[in-house]
């Protein structure tokens, strides 16, 4: 499948074909050696070796190999918020594990990405460019090949994605607006819990805006300016605000069965179209019952 095109301009001629997809394409070392080993790149329809100098007009075209993930597909629900070519985005629901696992083979998102391939028509190897804990609700971005991830990914790394989450916390978090910054680790390899570690964690960033304040409990906003494990929760328990139904980080399940917690917005620049992305998922409808309860109490 011919996927990315350029055309050779007159101010491009006497380059090759290699140095004019560095020019042009915004590929990894990674992605552009897949390309050549697998002698993906064509000039005016024809394989091409990279030293070749092409003419102004022609045409440079890479094509992407097939393929295709080896989960088995199942009727797993499935909101999509956005599709195109290169990306999926998806609102997850609660109780469900993004990717398998020992603990979780099946029954998970990339399980119904095979359904969804299918029911589709389409063909690509699911790669998760995010991800969120089994019982958190919201955005999760499927990259739908390497060089879309890798960029993604990329901006991530240089803190050019935005995400957003909203939760609902134990007790009035008197501040309107501030930062977390305080390293995570994971004190002991025989439990998933992490925990503010100043010796041997890894820097972490949240920050917080409080939306609402009820009696006992608060409607926050949480913006990740770092992606460590957990990082929401450990921090929001840490500070003495848990989130309400998580257990693990000593919220309580009066409410809830789950950590009230929703990833419900995304901002990046495609990787492809260069245009600016940004999603939003409502906010499911267990929270939204508990903060209707608390506003009219």
């Amino acid at each position: 499948m011919v996927k990315y095109k350029h055309i050779v301009t007159e101010d491009e001629v006497g380059l090759t074909v290699h140095e004019l997809l560095r020019k042009n394409f915004r590929f990894s070392s990674r992605f552009r050696t897949k390309i050549k080993f697998n002698s993906l790149v064509d000039l005016n329809g024809n394989v091409s070796p990279g030293y070749i100098r092409p003419k102004a007009g022609d045409i440079i075209s890479i094509r992407l190999p097939e393929e295709r993930s080896d989960f088995l597909p199942e009727d797993i629900p499935l909101d999509v918020l956005f599709e195109d070519e290169d990306l999926l985005i998806l609102n997850k629901q609660s109780g469900v594990v993004v990717h398998p696992t020992k603990g979780h083979p099946s029954h998970t998102i990339a399980n119904g990405l095979m359904k969804y391939m299918d029911d589709t028509n389409q063909t690509f190897k699911i790669r998760f460019a995010n991800r969120i804990d089994m019982d958190t609700t919201g955005i999760i971005v499927v990259a739908k090949n390497s060089n879309v991830q890798n960029d993604i990914s990329n901006q991530m790394k240089n803190g050019l994605v935005v995400k957003k989450y909203l939760a609902i916390v134990h007790g009035r978090v008197e501040k309107d607006h501030f930062k977390i910054n305080l390293p995570i680790g994971r004190p002991s390899q025989e439990s998933i819990c992490r925990a503010v570690m100043k010796n041997g964690g890894k820097d972490a960033v949240s920050e917080i805006k409080v939306l609402s304040r009820f009696n006992e409990y608060s409607f926050i906003e949480i913006t990740l300016h770092t992606g460590r494990t957990h990082q929401i929760r450990v921090h929001l328990s840490h500070i003495g605000h848990p989130i309400i139904g998580d257990e693990l980080y000593d919220g309580s399940t009066e409410l809830i069965q789950r950590q009230a917690l929703h990833a419900y917005r995304i901002e990046f620049i495609h990787p492809v179209t260069q245009k600016e992305i940004i999603i939003e998922a409502g906010m499911p409808t267990d929270m939204k019952s508990i903060i209707k309860t608390m506003t009219s109490d």
